[in-house]
């Protein structure tokens, strides 16, 4: 028999972490639009011969003064709201995403180099709904140059039958902090500890379903190394891991099922 007590409750803080969720992103969306505003008021005031650069100084005085203890609206505050401004103004496919990310992931944006690889950062940022430290990461590890050759490299039969390739060529798994001389399964055992990292690193997209996953074909008992479903695909993904014994690389060989 259902527990009413138990339904009730479930549905109540659904509703509530809903509402505050949704809250947020209001919040989140008038600020980074109030940013976006003032850096265009100063992007054009900073044209004007009269005003230059020097000031933007005054105005974070001002702005103290009319907001004493306010935060962010330093010299160099001030500055990130002009460039962030700047660099998305003259493109309307990226600049209706940037309030949906926060400021903080905004201006970790700064450290991508053209106006293509900030907008892949932003749509993934928002697919995935990074952290600042996951966004970092993403980037640090070259994750737009690698999904881009992973892109070029796959098999046109293969991009026929996907919207997307979700393989990349090489993945970054330093987190596995694995010791300089480590087989196949201190490999697997590595990625099963970290797995939050490394489902990070494939992509949200991937379910990990188990490992050493036992399978019978003709006959023939085999076990896969790592199983994963992925649900846009819907299909499951089998991971076999291989260690070249020359310099130890480590290949991830997928097959989807």
């Amino acid at each position: 028999m259902t527990d009413i007590k138990n339904v009730v409750s479930e549905d109540i803080i659904f509703i509530i972490n809903n509402s505050r969720n949704n809250a947020y992103r209001k919040v989140n969306e008038e600020l980074i639009r109030m940013y976006w505003k003032i850096g265009e008021c100063l992007s054009k005031l900073s044209k004007e011969t009269s005003y230059g650069d020097s000031f933007i100084e005054e105005v974070s005085k001002q702005i103290q003064l009319s907001f004493p203890g306010i935060k962010g609206f330093d010299r160099r505050g001030l500055y990130r709201m002009r460039q962030f401004y700047e660099t998305y103004k003259d493109n309307e496919n990226v600049s209706p995403l940037v309030t949906q990310l926060s400021w903080t992931n905004n201006l970790i944006m700064s450290d991508t180099k053209t106006i293509e690889e900030k907008d892949f950062y932003i749509r993934l940022c928002i697919k995935e709904n990074y952290t600042k430290r996951q966004l970092k990461r993403q980037i640090d590890s070259a994750y737009y140059e690698r999904y881009m050759l992973s892109k070029e490299l796959l098999l046109q039969e293969s991009k026929d039958q996907m919207k997307e390739n979700p393989f990349q060529d090489s993945y970054i798994i330093e987190f596995l902090d694995l010791p300089s001389s480590f087989k196949e399964s201190d490999l697997r055992e590595g990625i099963i500890r970290n797995m939050k990292h490394f489902v990070l690193e494939l992509g949200n997209d991937f379910s990990f379903v188990g490992e050493e996953y036992r399978i019978q074909v003709g006959g023939e008992d085999y076990r896969i190394d790592l199983l994963f479903f992925h649900r846009s695909l819907k299909c499951l993904v089998a991971l076999i891991l291989k260690l070249e014994n020359s310099n130890r690389n480590t290949f991830l060989k997928w097959i989807s099922i």
